[in-house]
C-alpha cells in the first residue's frame, strides 16, 4: 500500500466499522429481504473505495475532503429542537401545501404539513413504507440505482434507513406540488446523513415534486442521497431539486429515473450551496414515445465546487430528450459537467439535444465540460454543444452605451443567463422564490467585487 492510498483505505475501514455497528443495531430493522441488499452494498463499497484521480468519471472532482474527515452518523434530532430553526419554503397557502420534512434523513411528521392527500397518494417516510408497504417497496428499491455504478450509491444503500417515500396510484392527478424538505442538522462533530428516496408514479398519474436541501448551523455535514423515480406508462412528472446547503457542507447524490411508454419527465436542478457537490443524474427511457427534459442551473462563488454527471439512455424508439445546463461561477469556484447520451440498438427515431453553457465572472473561476455520445442505431438525430467564457464585451458595450453603469450591466446580463433556466419552472411560487435566491446570490458577488 502506498502512502497516497493509505488515507483512502483508512476511510473505507472507518465506514466498514460504522456499518458493522449499524448492522448490529439500526441496520437490523426492516424486512428480511433488505439485509442482503445492505450487505452487498457495503461489500461493493469496500471493494471499490473512494474514487481517486485515476477514475475517469472523477478526474475533475477530488473527494479528498471526504476521505480526510471522519464522519459519524448524523444525530437523530428531536422535532422540538428543530421546530424553531427549520424554515420550510412552502408553495401556496398553508392550508393547501403538501410538505414532508426530513431532518438528517429522518422523516419528521411533527414538522411536516401533509394536509388531506387525495385518495391513492402516499407521502411520508421510507422507513414506515418498508414496514407497511414492503412488497411495493421491494419491487422498486435498488432496481434502478445500481450500487455498481457509483461508490456513493453503494455507501448510501449500505446505510439505507429512511428518506422520502411517495406513491401515486394509477390515473391520480395531484393538483398541489409535493414538497420534500431535507435539513442537515449536524452536531459538534462532522456528521453524514444517508438519505434514500423512492418516488413511484403509476400509469396515467400526474404530479409536481419539489426537493429542497438546506442546512443548519453546526459542524461540517455531508448529505449522501440516492433517489429513484419511477414514471409509469402515460404518467407525467414535473420535478425540481434545489440544493442550498451551507458553505462547509458536502453533498453527493444519485438520481435515477425510469420511464414507461409515452411518459413525460421534466427535471430541473438548482445548485447554490455546499463546498463540494456531486450529482449523478441518469434517466432511462424504456418505453416507446417517452419524453425527458433535464435542465440545471449552478450559481457558485468563493471556493465552491459542483459536478453534474448526466446520462440519458434511450432504450426504445421514438423518444425525444432535451438537456440544458447553465453555470455561473465567481471567485475561485469551479463547475464540472459531463453529459452522456446513449442510444441503444433498436432505439430508432431518437431525437436528443444537449447544451451546457458556463459563465465565468472572474479570472480564477473555471468550468470543464465533457459532452459524450454513444449511438448504436442508425436513424437518430443527436446534437451536443458547450460554451464557456466571460460576459460578452459587446453586450456590455451595448448596455453601457444606453446609460447603464458597468456594474448594473454586468448584473443584468448575468441574471439573464440564469433566467434562461428559471423561466422553465412551471410553478409560479417556486419560480419567484428561485428568482429572489438568484438575485441575492448575484448581489453578494457584486459586493465582493466592490461593485455594490
Amino acid at each position: 500500500m502506498t502512502a497516497a492510498s493509505k488515507p483512502r483505505a483508512d476511510a473505507v475501514g472507518h465506514f466498514r466499522a460504522a456499518y458493522e455497528a449499524f448492522a448490529a443495531n439500526g441496520g437490523s430493522r426492516g424486512p428480511a429481504w433488505l439485509r442482503p441488499v445492505r450487505d452487498a452494498a457495503i461489500t461493493r463499497f469496500a471493494d471499490v473505495g473512494f474514487p481517486g484521480p485515476k477514475d475517469e468519471a472523477w478526474r475533475f472532482t477530488s473527494v479528498d475532503p471526504l476521505v480526510r474527515t471522519r464522519f459519524a452518523p448524523a444525530p437523530v434530532v428531536a422535532p422540538e429542537l428543530a421546530r424553531d430553526t427549520v424554515a420550510v419554503a412552502a408553495i401556496g397557502a398553508p392550508a393547501e401545501r403538501v410538505v414532508a420534512v426530513f431532518v438528517n434523513g429522518r422523516f419528521a411528521p411533527a414538522l411536516s404539513s401533509l394536509g388531506r392527500l387525495p385518495a391513492g397518494v402516499v407521502v411520508g417516510g421510507l422507513a414506515a413504507a418498508l414496514e407497511v408497504r414492503s412488497d411495493l417497496v421491494q419491487r422498486h428499491l435498488g432496481r434502478y440505482a445500481s450500487v455498481e455504478a457509483n461508490p456513493f450509491t453503494a455507501l448510501g444503500t449500505a446505510f439505507l434507513a429512511d428518506g422520502a417515500f411517495v406513491h401515486v396510484s394509477r390515473n391520480v392527478t395531484v393538483d398541489r406540488p409535493i414538497q420534500l424538505v431535507f435539513v442537515a442538522a449536524p452536531g459538534r462533530e462532522p456528521a453524514v446523513a444517508h438519505v434514500r428516496n423512492l418516488i413511484v408514479v403509476e400509469e396515467g398519474a400526474q404530479i409536481s415534486l419539489v426537493e429542497q436541501y438546506a442546512g443548519l448551523e453546526g459542524g461540517p455535514s455531508w448529505t449522501n442521497v440516492v433517489t429513484e423515480v419511477v414514471v409509469g406508462d402515460n404518467a407525467v412528472v414535473d420535478a425540481y431539486r434545489i440544493q442550498r446547503e451551507r458553505d462547509d457542507a458536502f453533498h453527493t447524490a444519485t438520481t435515477q429515473s425510469y420511464q414507461g411508454r409515452s411518459s413525460v419527465l421534466t427535471s430541473t436542478v438548482f445548485a447554490f450551496g455546499s463546498a463540494l457537490s456531486r450529482h449523478d443524474i441518469s434517466a432511462r427511457l424504456d418505453g416507446e414515445g417517452a419524453e425527458c427534459t433535464l435542465n440545471g442551473l449552478s450559481v457558485l462563488r468563493g471556493d465552491q465546487h459542483v459536478d453534474h454527471h448526466t446520462t440519458l439512455e434511450h432504450a426504445q424508439p421514438h423518444c425525444p430528450s432535451w438537456e440544458l445546463f447553465n453555470g455561473i461561477f465567481d471567485g475561485r469556484a469551479r463547475g464540472v459537467f459531463t453529459g452522456r447520451i446513449i442510444v441503444r440498438p433498436g432505439a430508432q427515431r431518437t431525437d436528443s439535444k444537449q447544451t451546457n453553457n458556463n459563465l465565468l465572472l472572474s479570472q480564477d473561476a473555471r468550468a470543464d465540460s465533457q459532452p459524450q455520445l454513444e449511438i448504436y442505431a442508425d436513424d437518430v438525430k443527436c446534437t451536443h454543444g458547450a460554451t464557456l467564457g466571460p460576459i460578452d464585451p459587446r453586450m456590455m458595450f451595448y448596455l453601457q452605451s444606453r446609460g447603464l453603469p458597468a456594474a448594473a450591466a454586468r448584473n443584468l446580463l448575468t441574471y439573464g443567463f440564469g433566467a434562461e433556466i428559471l423561466n422553465s419552472v412551471a410553478l409560479d411560487e417556486l419560480r419567484a422564490q428561485l428568482d429572489t435566491l438568484l438575485r441575492e446570490r448575484l448581489d453578494e458577488g457584486a459586493r465582493w467585487r466592490g461593485e455594490a
